[in-house]
């Protein structure tokens, strides 16, 4: 596994052993960061969560391609150890942290974040837990971009706050992207 893109290129990153996880394909980071970064909010600048983060590759791509700040969020011992020895070996001037704490439950955000990217294990129906508690803590700003990495044939019916923008199908992988309206009700479309 290695960095795609940006100033970290084709620097390795090393996996948790074992299969509790199960890092982001290259081929759907590569189309995963194809949208976000001509979208809006701008990656460049942006600060980036990552939720479920297991080895850390999706935050780091993020910070390589530009993010100004990438929190990774995990709480499993070996993806923790994983995404530790990454980021002793990748020079990322403090920018990216790690947060040991459950997805569903991360407490209040110290200041909200105008992308996230949440890759619970597939078919575990996390996804909608973890989508509440970031609105519920404080972890989005307004009109943020959110983007669920779930199995091909998994479905996720958007919490109040969250409308569907649009799903991509890559391999045995989906991702559903979604808009964060604190104001509106989950499912119903982006208006002008």
């Amino acid at each position: 596994m290695r960095i795609i893109a940006g100033r970290l290129k084709g620097r390795r990153l090393r996996a948790p052993p074992g299969r509790e996880v199960r890092p982001t394909s290259d081929r759907v980071r590569q189309a995963l960061f194809g949208i976000l970064e001509h979208g809006e909010p701008r990656l460049v600048g942006a600060r980036f969560l990552d939720l479920f983060a297991g080895s850390g590759a999706v935050g780091l791509e993020a910070f390589s391609r530009g993010a100004r700040r990438v929190l990774l969020m995990e709480r499993e011992k070996p993806a923790i150890e994983a995404i530790r020895a990454n980021l002793a070996r990748l020079p990322t001037e403090g920018a990216v942290e790690l947060r040991i704490a459950d997805a569903t439950q991360p407490g209040v955000a110290d200041q909200p974040f105008e992308i996230a990217f949440l890759d619970p294990p597939y078919r575990s129906g996390l996804a909608r837990a973890a989508l509440e508690a970031l609105a519920r803590g404080g972890w989005l700003v307004p009109d943020a971009r959110v983007v669920v990495e779930l199995a091909r044939t998994e479905d996720l019916e958007p919490p109040p706050g969250f409308a569907l923008e649009q799903t991509r199908r890559y391999g045995a992988a989906k991702l559903v992207f979604l808009r964060f309206h604190p104001e509106r009700r989950g499912g119903e479309p982006r208006g002008p």
